[in-house]
């Protein structure tokens, strides 16, 4: 598969995120990374806490910081997982809120060492729910 630099760039960010995940309960590091349309790279990872309701998700947190940069539309995410896990139903609702365009936006989904597959926002969450804006 001949993945353009930028999706290059984008993996290996999620890649390096993953390292600095706090998951000492569950032991499933995960790394994100978002795109956004201004061509700004933001990453996270997921942060747990002993009340499970208060851990947050690594798309979460990198799509959070897109925003709280000033970002407000996602052109591309890549997730990496221990087995190349695919987002949880709460971060695929908030990326399709902040997606340019849900049949439009890849998520690439990695492991720490192959890349896994790619699958638009539209494929993982069928029938999202967006208000109009």
């Amino acid at each position: 598969m001949n993945i353009p630099p930028e999706v290059q760039q984008l993996i290996a960010l999620a890649r390096e995120m993953r390292h600095h995940a706090y998951a000492p309960y569950s032991g499933y590091a995960v790394g994100a990374a978002v795109l956004t349309d201004d061509g700004r790279f933001f990453g996270g990872c997921n942060v747990e806490n002993a009340s499970y309701g208060l851990s947050v998700c690594a798309e979460r947190t990198a799509v959070f910081r897109a925003v709280a940069e000033g970002a407000r539309a996602i052109v591309a995410a890549a997730v990496v997982t221990p087995d190349g896990g695919t987002p949880c139903g709460a971060c695929r609702q908030v990326l399709a809120e902040f997606a340019a365009n849900l049949s439009e936006c890849p998520v690439w989904i990695a492991t720490p060492d192959h890349l896994v597959g790619v699958y638009t926002l539209a494929e993982l969450l069928p029938h999202a729910f967006r208000l109009p804006r």
